[in-house]
Order: structure tokens, then sequence, then C-alpha cells
């Protein structure tokens, strides 16, 4: 072989283990897989029959309520949100990660407004007749769920077995740390908490709920330096988006806020942060809308079902 020829062998097995071992790596790593990117009543909602909304059931162009999995390759998965949607999104996870490979080891819950927790009903002896499914829960959130029915029968009859959680305590999964920590919200029946989820080389943080960044106690910007992937609140796009309603009542941050608060972030930090939780009514919703496409250009990510994030 002539040396122009060894070098380029050379280089091309040089280039192509390059490229296969960091992908050998990554199958073995767990990671995040989006089930659901919706407000609680995703879209269309209920009792929504305006014209968009008609032509979305007509069509079954349906968004579920915001919900992940966390699928790990020693076997295990787990969810975080237990959604109205639930029997749909167990279809999607079940494709992704079949029960023949990967057993339900825990659901974790953010609070409880009703596309957060009432998912849960599932696994009750009327359905799923789930044995023992651990429950990760703050303590009010706890009390809420043995204290009210019919949540109350999923303990009784240990359809879940309920898993205390601890403000910024940290829960080893095998290959993944989850620790939750608190935010403002409207707590009417428990806390609320984000999550962030630690893998063996990635970090994500969860905030499908959250009040105005300036109430809470730590600074969005570090928080998406300090992290590789960051989903956040997205509720709404803009103020004015509920016509004749006050949304000074309804205090998420607008994704245009979120945007100018981190506009002074790089591009590449930037590309960290992924709204989510979108309402019915918000634009982003549609993947060819103008505001969709103003916040791709921004350097910002929308969380579309089916998305994969490595940790």
């Amino acid at each position: 072989m002539c040396a122009t020829k060894q070098k380029t062998t050379i280089f091309i097995l040089l280039f192509t283990s390059i490229l296969i071992f960091p992908l050998s790596v990554e199958s073995k790593s767990p990671y995040l897989f989006v089930l659901g990117v919706g407000q609680d009543g995703g879209a269309p909602q209920a009792g929504c029959f305006s014209l968009k909304c008609v032509s979305e059931w007509k069509t079954n162009q349906r968004v579920f309520p915001t919900s992940l999995a966390l699928i790990d390759p020693v076997g295990k998965k787990y969810l975080f949100e237990a959604t109205p949607n639930l029997p749909e999104q167990m279809i999607i996870l079940e494709k992704e990660a079949p029960s023949s490979q990967f057993s339900l080891d825990g659901v974790f819950i953010t609070h409880a407004h009703i596309g957060h927790y009432s998912g849960l009903i599932f696994f009750g002896r009327e359905v799923m007749g789930s044995k023992r499914i651990p429950l990760y829960l703050m303590p009010e959130m706890e009390n809420f769920i043995r204290s009210n029915g019919p949540w109350s029968q999923l303990v009784k009859l240990r359809n879940v077995e309920i898993k205390q959680l601890r403000v910024n305590k940290s829960i080893e999964l095998s290959n993944v740390a989850i620790t939750p920590f608190l935010v403002p919200h409207r707590d009417e029946f428990s806390e609320t908490v984000g999550f962030s989820i630690r893998g063996p080389n990635r970090k994500a943080i969860f905030i499908p709920d959250i009040n105005k960044w300036s109430e809470w106690d730590q600074s969005l910007i570090e928080v998406v330096k300090e992290s590789n992937y960051v989903l956040i609140d997205a509720t709404f796009y803009k103020d004015g988006e509920l016509p004749g309603r006050d949304m000074s009542k309804i205090p998420h941050p607008f994704v245009t806020e979120s945007m100018s608060l981190l506009s002074k972030l790089p591009y590449r930090e930037r590309g960290k942060v992924w709204f989510i939780h979108m309402n019915h009514t918000n634009p982003l919703l549609n993947v060819d809308s103008e505001e969709s496409k103003f916040v791709k250009n921004k350097g910002f990510n929308i969380a579309r079902r089916g998305d994969r994030f490595i940790l």
C-alpha cells in the first residue's frame, strides 16, 4: 500500500472510530423521552369549540399533557407526571421501552394540579390493578394522596407504594440521581417542585409549572449555565393570549419573558432551553407558526413528543 493510501485509510479509521465510539457510549446511557408537551388539558382542550379546536378534534391532532419518561438501559423506566392521558402515553412508552425488557419502577409527581397527578387513577383496581408501583412524592403531596379518595385507595390496596421526597435531597436510581427543589406556584393542595435529573454525563432540569421567574429564589440564567437541558414552563406565549382574561391572575412566565431574561446568553447556552407545558392557545404548538420560527431563530428549542435527551 502506498503512503498516501495508507494515510487515507488511517484517517478514515480514526474518523469512523470517533463517530462510532460516542454512539456506543450513548446507547448505554439513560435518557429522557418526551411523552407530552401540553398544559394540563392538552390540546384540543375540553370545552373548546373554536374553529381551530373543532378542526383538531376532527383530524385527531392531539397534544397530550406534559410528561417525561426516564429510560435506563439497566431495564428500568420511570414516569414524571401521571396525566389524564396516561393510557395513551403508556402505549407510546411501551413502543419505546417494552415491558418485556423494562419494568415501570416509579412515578414522580411535581404537584397536585390535575394534569400532573390525575392519571394515577389508572393504576387502581378498576383498571391496571398495579402492585406497589413506587410513587415519589413531597410531604404535602403525600398527605393529599393519603387523605383524599379515590387516591387514598391506591395506597390502601397497595397499588402504589409511597416513597418520600425531601427538598434538595437526592434519590439515587442506579445510574441517575433525582433531586426535587421547590418552585413558587398555586399551591392549593400541595407544594410544587421541579426536578434535577442527573445522569452519568449530563443533567436535565424539569420545571413544567412555575410563577414568574422573579418570584423564584434561584437564577434561571445560572440554572441554564449549570445544566445541559432545561425544560421550562411555556404555558403561554405572551400577554393577551386569553381574550377577556386578566393574565396577571395566571402568573406563569410568558415565553417572551423567558426569552428576554435569557437573551444575553450566547446561542450555545440558549440551545439548552426547551419550552414545554404549552396551553392549547399557545402558537408554539404549531411547528410552522411564525412564533415557533422566531423562538428557534433566537436559539431556543420547543419540546415535542418523542424528543430524547441523553443523560
